[in-house]
């Protein structure tokens, strides 16, 4: 992949939040508080819990489904940053390696069972964070906190930040085009070319910075911005958030996974 498409891809997240689905017009806030809810819920099992997890699942399925977002640009995401929590969990067969569980006349230690319930957490709030930028776009989601009263200071220095990944990425994509028009075969391609480019690079991004931060002063900004659209929290987003603070605390507190296996195990008895 070029790095024109890479660049292109990035905002991509985005504007799949300009989709108008039912979940893409809830209230930013509404999502925002149900995402937060479910990652606290995740994280809250005991490290060797794997089938309490199971259940929750229910969750991201049910908004790349009514949301319409691509399963396999989300799938995507997570590998990028999995290495992260593979490199947590890793070692914890070396260091847990106390037999749990048999199966089939292996011997599972506690080291893989909870590697294991570490990387579904992974998926699950990693692709949960995932789905809220694509049904409320970042800008949104950051508006969404400034209603909860953060600091508009910390939301600034938000926006900011992204934006500013888009101005990086701008500035990346010009001196690359450059270096490659200079270029024939591996020419330009060496480390000095690298540092060079990296150094350039510093200085165009901070004096475009300052140019438009000037321009932003120039325009009135006081440091608070202010959102152009209106969303205000309605009894969808009042059904909707209550329904998912119910389903977590449900998937928190009752053992679905093993309710389901008893009923099948008596249908089929029946049977």
């Amino acid at each position: 992949m070029t790095f024109d498409e890479e660049y292109f891809n990035i905002g991509y997240l985005d504007r799949l939040s300009f989709q108008d689905t039912f979940v893409h017009r809830l209230d930013p806030i509404t999502k925002l508080l149900a995402t937060v809810a479910f990652i606290i819920t995740v994280v809250s099992f005991p490290k060797y819990e794997i089938k309490g997890l199971l259940p929750f699942f229910l969750f991201p399925v049910l908004l790349l489904t009514i949301g319409d977002i691509p399963l396999k640009f989300i799938i995507k995401k997570i590998l990028i940053v999995s290495p992260f929590a593979v490199f947590i969990g890793i070692l914890n067969p070396v260091f847990d390696s106390e037999t749990r569980y048999v199966l089939w006349g292996v011997g599972i230690s506690g080291g893989w069972i909870s590697f294991l319930s570490i990387m579904i957490k992974f998926v699950l709030t990693i692709g949960a964070a995932l789905l809220l930028i694509a049904t409320s776009s970042f800008p949104g989601v950051c508006r969404a906190l400034q209603r909860l009263g953060l600091p508009d200071i910390f939301i600034s220095q938000l926006m900011f930040l992204y934006r500013y990944l888009f101005v990086l990425m701008e500035e990346t994509m010009k001196i690359v085009r450059a270096r490659d028009m200079r270029s024939f075969g591996n020419k330009g391609t060496g480390s000095r070319t690298f540092i060079g480019i990296v150094g350039v690079l510093l200085i165009r991004t901070i004096e475009r910075a300052e140019r438009i931060y000037n321009a932003m002063l120039s325009r009135g900004f006081t440091g608070k911005i202010i959102a152009s659209r209106k969303v205000k929290f309605g009894f969808q987003d009042m059904a909707f958030l209550a329904i998912a603070l119910a389903a977590a605390l449900g998937f928190r507190y009752c053992d679905i996974t093993g309710l389901i296996g008893n009923l099948f195990i008596d249908i089929a008895g029946k049977i």
